[in-house]
C-alpha cells in the first residue's frame, strides 16, 4: 500500500494529538496547538476537555479561532469564565497539560518567548509571557510544539520567560513549583523528545520518518540524549490526515504553513 504523503506541520499536530487521552484537561492557544486538541476530539478523545486562557472552558469549536479571545473560543462552552479562573485551576492541579511554544528552548525544558539579546537592549522583542509562565509552572505536562533549528535549541536561554526543569533535578521544587509538574514532550519537524528522569536533560524518544539521530543533533545547540533503540514516529494515517485537513484545518491556516 502507497504511503500518505503529508508535510511536516501536519505529522506536528498528529503526534501531537495523540499525546492527548480521552478525558484529559489540556490548555492551549491558538495555531498548532489547538488544531492538535481539535483533531484528538474528532479521531480517538471526544471527552477531551479544552481550555482557553481567555475563559473559554470545554468549548464545542465550530471551527479553527484566531485567537484566545476568539468567540469560537466559547462557543456552546462548559463555562465562559476569566483568565483568573482558567489560572486557579492550573494552580488547583486541575489541568493535565498546557500547550507552549518560545524564541528559545533549552536542555531542560526552559523557555524564552520574550527577547533575543541583552533584555535592555535586545535584537528582537517578543510578546513575552501571556499565559505560558502560568501554565508551566501549574499544569502537570508541558507540551512544546516548535520548529528544530539551532537558534531555538540553545545551550543558554537570552530570557529565561517560562519554567521548565531549570538547572536540573529539583530545581522546579526548589523555586515553589508543585511536585510531579513539568516539561512533558516537545514535538519538532525532526523528532519527538522527552526529558529523562533523573538528568532532567532533553532526550531524543522518536525521530520522523527519513530522520536520523545526527540529524536532530546537528540542529540542536546542545548534546542531546537518546533511547535505545530510536524508534521511528509513526506517520499519520489516512484517517487522521482526512480529518485534519477536512474538519480542523479546511482553509490551512496552520497545516498550510
Amino acid at each position: 500500500m502507497a504511503e500518505t504523503a503529508y508535510t511536516p506541520m501536519e505529522l506536528m499536530v498528529t503526534v501531537a494529538a495523540r499525546l492527548l487521552e480521552d478525558g484529559a484537561v489540556v490548555g492551549v492557544g491558538t495555531g498548532a496547538p489547538c488544531a492538535a486538541a481539535m483533531l484528538a476530539q474528532k479521531t480517538h478523545a471526544p471527552r477531551l476537555f479544552v481550555v482557553f486562557e481567555a475563559g473559554g472552558m470545554a468549548p464545542l469549536l465550530p471551527s479553527m479561532p484566531i485567537s484566545v479571545g476568539d468567540s469560537r473560543t466559547f462557543f456552546s462552552a462548559f463555562m465562559a469564565t476569566s483568565m483568573a479562573d482558567v489560572f486557579e485551576a492550573c494552580q488547583r492541579g486541575q489541568v493535565d497539560y498546557a500547550f507552549l511554544g518560545g524564541a528559545q528552548i533549552d536542555a531542560y525544558g526552559n523557555l524564552n518567548s520574550t527577547c533575543v539579546g541583552p533584555q535592555e537592549k535586545p535584537r528582537v522583542r517578543f510578546p513575552g509571557s501571556g499565559g505560558a509562565n502560568d501554565f508551566a509552572s501549574f499544569c502537570w505536562r508541558t507540551l512544546v510544539l516548535t520548529p528544530h533549528d539551532r537558534r531555538r535549541f540553545v545551550e543558554k536561554l537570552d530570557f529565561l520567560t517560562t519554567p521548565g526543569y531549570l538547572h536540573g533535578p529539583g530545581a522546579r521544587e526548589a523555586a515553589g513549583l508543585p511536585e510531579g509538574t513539568g516539561p512533558y514532550r516537545v514535538v519538532t519537524d525532526l523528532a519527538v523528545l522527552d526529558f529523562h528522569p533523573d538528568s532532567r536533560r532533553m532526550r531524543v524518544v522518536s525521530v520522523h520518518p527519513g530522520v536520523s539521530f545526527p540529524q536532530v543533533q546537528e540542529a540542536t545547540g546542545f548534546s542531546l540524549l537518546s533511547v535505545e533503540p530510536l524508534p521511528v514516529t509513526e506517520a499519520p494515517t489516512a484517517r487522521e490526515l482526512t480529518v485534519l485537513r477536512n474538519e480542523v484545518d479546511p482553509y490551512r491556516y496552520v497545516i498550510g504553513r
